[in-house]
Formats: C-alpha cells, structure tokens, sequence
C-alpha cells in the first residue's frame, strides 16, 4: 500500500513539529564538517509503517520532511522503498526492511548514513488510517486527471478496487486512498507526479479557514495512530505560519538514482553524489571539500558491493564500470541463446560456409545440433538471410558477414548463406 508525500506533511505538521519554532528543545551539538546540518531548518524522518499480524511489518513510505523556519517554507526529499542500502556486516537490503529489523531507529540510522545527514526527531503513522485522516480534514477537493479504474482482488488488505472518475471532485478519504495509489503506464514518475499534486490539496484543505480552528480536535482524534519524539504542544504557534507554508509552495524530490535488476529483484540504486548535493541544497547548507571526501569514499564502497550479474533496466545504471556491465548483459544474454534452436543452412555454393558460421553463433552461445548444420535446397541464393523469432534480434548481435535479418513467428532461427558470404 503507499501512503501519499501529502500526508506526511499534514501528520508532521499536526503532531506538533511547530514545537521546534521556539526554543523547546536544546540546541543540537555542533556537527561534523561532513555532515548535512543547517541551524535553519529541521530534518525530520517520516515513515508509513504496514503492520502485520505475523511480524513487525515494513516502511511502505519514507521521506525526510526539511522545515525552514524563518523563510516559512517546507521541502519533501522522498526515498523509494526499493532503494539498496547496506545493513550490518556489509549486508544490503532494500530500506523498507530495516523496519523489521530495528524499527524506526534503525531506519534512522541507515538513512542518516546514506546521505550523511543528522536527523532531529521522527513520526511514524499506520498506513491503515489514511482514510481515517483524510475525512478527518473534511476531505480533498482534486482535479482527478484522467479515468482510473483498477482491480486487484489479491491485493493484501481484502482485495482493491479502484474506480474514479475524471474531472473536478470532492475526494473523501476512501476515495483518496484509491487516487494515491493508482498505478499505470507512468509507474512511478505518474504516482509521484499526483502525490505533489495530491500534497497541494490536501495542504489548502489544511490551512484552508474551515479546518484551521479545528486543528487541536483533529490532532487529538488522530493521536492514536501517531507516535513520534517530537511533542505536541503550542500547535497554534505552527498555525499562524501554515498560511505562509501554503502560500511559498511545498518542493518535492525523489532520491537520486537507477533501477537496477538482480536475482528476480528490483532496486532502486542511489546517486550517493547527487543525493547529497541535492539534500545539502534543500537545507541551505554548503557541500564542503569534506563533505565530498566523504562520499567519494562511501560511493567506492558502494560500487564494489554491486553483484557481477546485477543488470541496467533500459541502460540506465553503470554498473562498477562499462566493462563489468557490458559482460554482465553478455553473460544473460548467453543464457537467454541456449534456449533458442538455431539451423544453418548453406545455399551459397560455397564449401564449409555452414560449418564455418555455425563455429561463430555457437561462440554467441548458441547451441546448434551437427543435424542442424548442412546444405539447402539450392546453391544460387544472392543475399544471406536470418530469419528469428520475434523480439530475439538483440541476442544475434553484430555478425562477421553480410546479413539480412527477418522476425517471424517461429520459435526457431534459421540462417540461409547466400554468394555475399565471400565479401565477409
């Protein structure tokens, strides 16, 4: 289940995080010079956490919330759940499983480590009450953007359907669940797109002069599904800014990265660099010599953890280096060769051509069976053709001699040398 950016922002606003605006809580100690800190602003951890009967559960969202205090402004810095960080002993997992190893202060931990950075306090939310806190505020006027209807009758809450309609509505909390988290062709840039969008929303319902007076109730109503180290006095101190937050816009980003694929597995692999400068411009802070020394370091590490066979989706991530990845797409596409019958079939004329081409595609991996291998049923063929199966062209490559290539739809590949094989 995802939880949407926007409400984390309303549930870190309302569990009391304007408590920070005035002088509560220590001054924190000076921090490392490589280290992502402003006196400005406040880092905090906010997680969606999926309980389970049978276990801990996972954070099915995390996202640091960056409050500028005296510019009046709000940040969202959004980690996919996927993203491979490293655990203990040089382990690396996906983040959404620190959860169950060491709750909320483990995830703080392996966070605050990736993108060296100390976090000042956290909130944590039960994902189950969405609803709940969306009619709480009285619901979210959306400009829903286009039809939405999806089903999945094994999803893990009972089944889910998903059925809106396009246009300018009033979404009540079930409703919102469904437009947080709808899925399609966009994947994952689209749902982020409507959760900025959805953020919007439900930030004008928020500091809208309906809900504004009634936001001590609606704290109270929500305290229960709530827990975080941040108290949650002096709300109204927060209120009398929540206007100027709603006013200068809310920026919204998603940790810096590559989908990666390993072992039937998708990650998210971050842009250590670019996530740090990122973060460091987010809270105003400069992204010091030491600072870069630091990650120079940490991205070494992290490049010499990747797996051999961990592959590019769409070319995308470099792995360790060009070459290591060039031969890791060659080794999966060796295993994809043998699974493809291939016939060569000599209608040239010319003596040992067959034998001599089928030598170069059982280089590519290919198996080809001596019964598989001989001559055609002419000797006067002009081009050399290569008939393949459909969607199988980038197994075949680049070949030493001229060749036409064909798709069909039979499973077996059949090449015909013609005269041209002398220009080889």
């Amino acid at each position: 289940m995802v939880l949407s950016v926007m409400l984390f922002l309303f549930v870190g606003i309302c569990a009391g995080i304007g408590w920070w605006f005035f002088g509560r809580r220590p001054e924190p100690a000076k921090v490392p010079e490589d280290t992502i800190a402003s006196p400005r602003t406040k880092e905090i951890m906010m997680m969606g956490v999926d309980p389970r009967t049978e276990d801990t559960g996972r954070s099915d969202t995390l996202l640091i919330v960056s409050l500028d205090t005296a510019a009046k402004k709000a940040s969202v810095f959004s980690i996919p759940r996927d993203t491979r960080v490293e655990m203990e002993q040089g382990a690396y997992e996906k983040i959404n499983h620190a959860y169950a190893y060491g709750g909320h202060e483990y995830t703080q931990k392996l966070l605050e480590k990736l993108l060296a950075t100390s976090l000042d306090g956290y909130v944590l939310v039960d994902i189950h009450a969405f609803e709940r806190m969306i009619d709480a505020v009285g619901g979210v006027d959306i400009d829903v953007e286009k039809r939405m209807y999806y089903e999945d009758p094994w999803d893990e809450d009972g089944g889910l359907v998903i059925d809106l309609q396009p246009g300018e509505q009033h979404l009540d909390g079930r409703h919102a669940m469904q437009y947080v988290r709808f899925r399609d062709e966009e994947g994952d840039i689209g749902r982020v797109a409507r959760q900025q969008k959805f953020m919007q929303a439900l930030l004008d319902r928020v500091a809208s002069p309906e809900v504004i007076p009634h936001l001590g109730e609606i704290v109270q109503e929500l305290s229960s599904v709530i827990k975080t180290d941040i108290e949650t006095g002096d709300l109204v101190h927060y209120v009398t800014i929540l206007p100027d937050i709603k006013a200068n816009g809310v920026s919204s980003h998603v940790l810096p990265g590559y989908p990666g694929w390993w072992q039937e597995t998708s990650y998210w692999l971050p842009d250590i660099r670019e996530s740090r400068r990122l973060l460091a411009f987010q809270v105003g802070v400069p992204f010091t010599p030491e600072l870069e020394q630091r990650t120079a370091k940490d991205i070494e590490v992290y490049q010499s953890s990747l797996p051999k066979d961990l592959v590019d989706v769409a070319g995308m991530f470099r792995i360790a280096s060009e070459e290591e990845a060039a031969a890791a797409r060659e080794q999966k596409a060796m295993e994809e060769r043998k699974n493809i019958r291939v016939r060569v079939l000599n209608e040239s004329g010319i003596k040992g051509a067959a034998a001599a081409s089928a030598d170069v595609l059982r280089g590519k991996g290919f198996v080809i069976d001596n019964e598989d291998v001989g001559n055609g049923e002419t000797r006067d063929r002009a081009e050399t053709v290569l008939t393949i199966p459909k969607g199988t062209e980038a197994l075949f490559g680049e070949l030493p001699f001229p060749c036409v290539v064909h798709e069909s739809d039979d499973d077996t590949a059949v090449l015909r040398i013609g005269k041209d094989y002398n220009n080889a």
